[in-house]
């Protein structure tokens, strides 16, 4: 038997992803055929609006497809790709309307089925193929999404959660606060800034953990004051005013503090999912999963369980089409397919809603 193609596409927040993988049915093996993306950026100290995001994924989806489908060897579409598959949802109206629409026409014009695909499960699926872990419990932090998560009966269960922003939208909106950078990513940024903190200093912020799930919303708001104290301070500076160097606070500070706290708090809910399913790996998926640090303290805490972690490069932990393509292309293997009149996008999908029949 040939091998299955599959051209996968997202755009549920500002990146555009176009990705084809190839699974071969005989052998069970996947091979990663192109990964393409493009990323709309905003201007530092702003987000990115809704209608701005669809407008660029109209903008470049054409050329973003047919230079995957080139990368790939596909010179037929309709004959070699064996399905269309795009993020349903979770994610922004907007983007997740406009790719959606793009990738039914590709359906229509090549005679090829959809396959809609849950954007989280597209993360999970990646993040096993790439790193080979076995049933993990999962970590997925992004922009939209924190939830941890562990596999039982064909399901991929939510065992603790945000109760309100995500841990990836906590971090571009203190971003916004500092005016940093979007390019390549605010978070990244904030992860160099926090390497720079002089004397590691530790500043109060709220520890918002409660049971199994995490709040994000105070503890932006802190940090935020905290920020407004520095802008202060720097203008006492400014007027020839002394300010006490222990009172000091600097940008560097204030990223080294949000992410230690955080972090501390993802891991500690993240180990006692571990501890319920009996499980000593982790693997940690979504764009906010490429941060060193994050990985860094995860390890730590697994090392003293005698486990492991497991996380990807940013080629496969930021959104990108060549998940929805694996994660679509597995699905279809069983029989499921979007049909037309379904070809929905929405911008709730919860991650255990999927029947996740391709696992025992």
């Amino acid at each position: 038997m040939a091998p299955l193609l599959a051209l996968g596409c997202e755009g549920s927040a500002n990146k555009l992803g176009i990705g084809v993988i190839s699974h071969d049915p005989v052998t069970g093996k996947s091979a990663i055929l192109a990964n393409l993306r493009d990323t709309f950026s905003s201007p530092p100290g702003t987000g990115f609006l809704p209608k701005d995001t669809a407008h660029h994924h109209r903008a470049h989806f054409v050329r973003l497809a047919k230079a995957a489908l080139a990368a790939a060897g596909v010179t037929d579409p309709s004959t070699q790709l064996a399905c269309i598959c795009y993020t349903k949802g979770p994610g922004m109206g907007a983007p997740l309307q406009s790719v959606a629409v793009a990738a039914r026409a590709c359906a229509l014009l090549w005679g090829l089925p959809l396959v809609g695909v849950n954007h989280c499960v597209g993360h999970i699926e990646m993040g096993r193929e790439i790193t080979g872990a076995g049933n993990p419990v999962v970590l997925y932090v992004s922009g939209g999404n924190t939830q941890v998560i562990a596999y039982a009966e064909r399901r991929y269960r939510i065992f603790g959660e945000t109760l309100d922003i995500a841990v990836g939208n906590c971090l571009d909106r203190f971003a916004r606060t500092l005016a940093i950078s979007n390019d390549p990513a605010p978070g990244y940024n904030i992860e160099l800034l926090a390497r720079k903190s002089s004397g590691r200093k530790l500043l109060d912020l709220p520890y918002a953990v409660k049971g199994m799930d995490c709040s994000f919303s105070g503890i932006l708001t802190a940090a935020d004051q905290l920020a407004a104290q520095m802008k202060e301070q720097d203008a006492k500076i400014a007027r020839g005013e002394e300010v006490k160097e222990e009172d000091r606070i600097t940008p560097e500070d204030l990223c080294f503090s949000l992410q230690e706290t955080i972090y501390a708090m993802l891991v500690e809910i993240t180990e006692r999912a571990m501890a319920h399913v009996g499980s000593n790996q982790v693997l940690i998926v979504g764009g906010v999963g490429c941060n060193e640090r994050l990985q860094e303290m995860m390890g730590q805490m697994a090392k003293e369980r005698g486990g492991s972690v497991y996380a990807t490069d940013e080629r496969f932990c930021i959104d990108n089409g060549l998940m929805i393509a694996h994660a679509g292309l597995l699905a279809f293997e069983t029989g499921f397919t979007t049909p037309l009149e379904d070809s929905t996008c929405t911008q709730r999908f919860r991650t255990d809603e999927v029947y996740v029949k391709w696992r025992d």
